[in-house]
């Protein structure tokens, strides 16, 4: 059994509300699902101290890695996920990444909205499956 390291959300909001929401508040969401995920699951997974953690975490959630975890996922996405990664990446934003490219920061803006959907629609299962597959070496 694979273990889930993001927990539902509880209010039930209907699809299509989720669907329209802003891309980039989507994407905002799928930050802080996808920091949550990749800490649980080095925290649980490493005798590391939190400082090692913090670094070993921040090498994972920055906008170039989350581009490169995009691009191995993208050939997966339903139909659905890849609307809403479109939509995110192609929003005008009003910044930008520290230490990538505008192209990854926007790649990873989507990436973060998929993460973004899933989480709303209550479907961990698919993010782990996602997360699994993006990360993986």
């Amino acid at each position: 059994m694979q273990k889930q390291f993001v927990p539902l959300f509880q209010e039930d909001l209907d699809e299509k509300d989720i669907i329209n929401l802003n891309p980039l508040v989507l994407s905002f969401i799928g930050d802080s699902v996808q920091t949550l995920y990749i800490r649980s699951k080095l925290g649980i997974n490493s005798s590391a101290k939190t400082g090692k953690l913090h670094l070993l975490a921040s090498k994972q959630l920055n906008a170039t890695s989350q581009s490169i975890a995009m691009r191995k996922i993208l050939d997966s996405l339903t139909d659905k996920e890849l609307e809403i990664y479109k939509r995110a990446r192609n929003s005008k934003t009003s910044s930008s990444a520290k230490n990538a490219s505008i192209t990854d920061y926007h790649i990873a803006s989507g990436f973060e909205a998929v993460i973004g959907y899933l989480y709303l629609t209550k479907n961990s299962e698919r993010i782990n499956e996602l997360m699994e597959l993006g990360y993986q070496d």
